[in-house]
This record gives structure tokens, sequence and C-alpha cells, in this order.
């Protein structure tokens, strides 16, 4: 077992007493023992899809087989889940540190660091968020060289003398006995151009290994500057790539087209709160759908995913998404997508013994399905879906250094978060 392994199990032992409580939004009712078969309903048998209520928009179709309610496998996993730290502000985003300790974004405007269960004092230096609705702050990655010197990178809603935008900012951590604060902090990407709104921000952080920053912006949501997830000279509704120091990334595609942002990468996305890189580096997302529609998109240079011209699924309020269509010449197809929807936030690929038959498969965290999603790929397609089961709405997924899985949960009414530990069962 690796050294931050073993630092991890001593401090989830350290627990032991928090562990057994498994109460509250983490563990359903009826499973007091933490331990539940990972499917989405107990009389759903293995080999038929997850899902099995009624579509949003029963006349839309897939695009081609697989491409939505994909089978569970023949044999699921059974999972146990324990939670390992409650009491916690509303968090958006947490990411491990090297040592098995938590650093975690609280929506209001504080980053903390959890030892033992218990979060530290407010991380000092962090800058002024524009908290409300879906704004605050939100997601945080450590930087290539954090071992040497530190360096986070953090997305949080940017308040604005006329508005807001989601903002991407670096700095260095930097520990003082039980106290941490950030140094040297300097916004690096400014979602342009501001809009006075509280929602669809994004936003999710994921570095190569080639220091290339990859952020996904939201396209704010209404119905004026959603239609500008279309238009290169805005950065709503796209994926950003850009270097460290905030310039454009090499192999942008739109950086010599005259009145495109630079930073964009791909277009026509509506509101990411999942993304991740997978173990060849290749970046995979799952935007929110409206009322139906969450996508899986491996977003590539310069092609466009239709929103909101093409997609699945329909208004809120049942009206079509402007004409109702989804498929049309120059978009791009989802690789997968929910109707009803998951309502997706945090994304990781697995990789660890815990559970060796989930090895590359996709988590993502399902706010509405309250649980954690995992997609079984093949190549670029889905082959099987199961769920992880947690009764609780899922903002963040990890996977620890020891192998099991991390899942950040939030109560909407209470305003508190949680932090479940997922391993076999």
């Amino acid at each position: 077992m690796s050294r931050i392994a073993l630092l991890l199990a001593a401090t989830i032992l350290s627990t032991s007493p928090l562990l057994a409580q498994q109460t509250g939004n983490a563990v359903p009712q009826d499973q007091a023992d933490g331990s539940a078969p990972a499917s989405g309903a107990a009389d759903t048998p293995a080999g038929q899809p997850v899902e099995t209520a009624a579509p949003n928009a029963p006349d839309q179709q897939p695009a081609f087989e697989g491409q939505t309610r994909a089978p569970q496998p023949e044999q699921t996993a059974t999972v146990a889940t324990e939670v390992v730290a409650q009491g916690l502000p509303h968090l958006w985003a947490m990411e491990f540190l090297p040592d098995g300790r938590m650093l975690v974004t609280a929506k209001e405007g504080a980053m903390h660091i959890i030892a033992d269960g218990t979060p530290g004092p407010a991380i000092a230096g962090v800058p002024e968020v524009d908290f409300g609705g879906q704004g605050g702050l939100l997601d945080v990655a450590l930087g290539n060289d954090f071992e040497e010197n530190g360096t986070i990178f953090f997305s949080f809603a940017e308040p604005r003398e006329d508005g807001n935008g989601t903002a991407l900012a670096k700095a260095r951590l930097v520990e003082d006995g039980t106290n941490a604060s950030l140094e040297d902090v300097e916004v690096i990407f400014s979602q342009r151009p501001t809009y006075d709104g509280d929602k669809h921000f994004g936003s999710r952080i994921n570095i190569d290994e080639n220091d290339v920053v990859w952020l996904t912006v939201g396209e704010r949501s209404d119905e004026e500057p959603r239609i500008q997830a279309q238009d290169l000279g805005s950065h709503f509704g796209k994926v950003i790539r850009i270097n460290t120091d905030g310039t454009p990334a090499d192999g942008n595609p739109f950086v010599n087209e005259e009145g495109a942002m630079p930073e964009i990468w791909s277009l026509g996305h509506r509101n990411t709160q999942s993304a991740a890189l997978d173990s060849e580096g290749r970046f995979w997302m799952v935007e929110h759908g409206p009322k139906g529609g969450d996508e899986l998109n491996r977003p590539e240079a310069g092609l466009n995913y239709g929103w909101p011209e093409v997609t699945y699924g329909i208004e809120y309020s049942g009206d079509p998404v402007g004409e109702g269509i989804t498929q049309r010449e120059g978009t791009q197809q989802p690789i997968y997508y929910w109707d009803p929807v998951i309502a997706p936030s945090g994304m990781a690929f697995y990789d660890g013994e815990e559970f060796p038959e989930w090895n590359g498969a996709a988590l993502v965290g399902g706010l509405v399905s309250t649980g954690v999603v995992v997609l079984h790929l093949n190549g670029d397609s889905v082959a099987f879906e199961e769920r992880i089961p947690l009764d609780a709405r899922v903002r963040d997924v990890r996977v620890g250094p020891d192998g099991a899985i991390y899942a950040v949960t939030e109560d909407r009414d209470t305003g508190s978060s949680e932090i479940v530990r997922i391993t076999k069962g």
C-alpha cells in the first residue's frame, strides 16, 4: 500500500465514531447497514436499463442505438457507504491533497482543509465571490506542480459593476500550522461578456499533463444570453482551453479567426458541471440539459454541440426548445443522453483496486438522480450504466488514493453537506 493510501486509511479509521452514524441524507433509510446494490431501483433487473421513468419528450428518438438508456451489466456491484465528514457548509467541490486530506470549496466563498473528518479554519485570501442562485465559489484543482510550490486553480462567480461572470484564478496554498492562506492570487480568465444573472456559471477545471487548463463555462440560462452559445465572440456556453498563465493554448481552433474569442475550444454547450480527463488525457464532460437532454460529450476542436438550436429534451414549461429538433447538419450528436435528467455535477474516471470491474468507467454525480452514475465505456460509446443510490444530491465525485469513491452531497433544505465514502459491499 502506498504512503498516501496508508495516511488516508489512518484518517478514515480515526473517524470511526463518525462513520458509525451513517444517518442523514447519505444513506437510504431502508438500508441502515449502508449496503446497497449499484442500481437505480430494486425491482429493475440486471441487463435492463436502470432508467424506467417515462421521458419528458416521448416523441424524440435517439440518433443511434445505445445513445440513451443503456442496460445495466448482467453482474452489478454491491457497495457500502459511510459518512466520513458531516455538518459541513454547502460544498461545491473537493480535491485530495497529496497526504490524503481534502481541500474543499464552500459555495458562500470559503475554502477549508478537512482532516480527520473535520474542516479546519477558513483559508485566508480567497477573493470575493458573487454568492446567490447558482453562483459562488465553485471548482478547485491542484496544479501539476502543487507538491513543489502549492499551486491551485479555482473558479468562482466573479462580481462586477454591471453583473458577474465565471472567472478562473490561480494561487499558492500556504500552510502555517493549523492555518492556511492563498498567496499570489491571480485571475487568469474572466468570462465575457458580463451578464447580470445568477444561473449557469459552469464550471469544472481539469489540468492535463501539458499544463493546459480545461474550463467549462455556462451560457447563463436566460433566453437572450443563451443564444450566445453559438457566438464565437462570446465565452457563453463554451469549453475554454488556456495555459496556466491565461494565454490561449496551442491548438485552439479559433485563434486566428477574426472576432472569435481565442480561448474557445468548442461551442454550443448549455451548462457543464461535470468534466474529467480519461487515462489517455482526453477531455469528457456531461452537461445539464433542459427538461431532459443531459448530454455526455467528448468535445473536439472547433466542433458545435448544438445548444440551444439542437437538443434532446424540452423547456421547463413543456414547450419545445427552439424548433424542437434533435439533429442538424453541422452539429454533433451527444455520445449519450438522459431523459429524464440525472442533473450532472462532478465527474471522475475510476482507476483503483476497490472496484476493478469499474476501471476506466466514468463516475458522474447526480443531483436529481441522487447518487453516482457509473458509465461503462466501450471506446466512445456507453456500453452499460449503473447507479449508486445515496438518497442525496451529489455535487462532486472523486476517486480517493485508497481506491474508494468519495461523493460530496448537499442538502437543499439545510444548506449543509456531507462527504460519503463508497467501497465494496
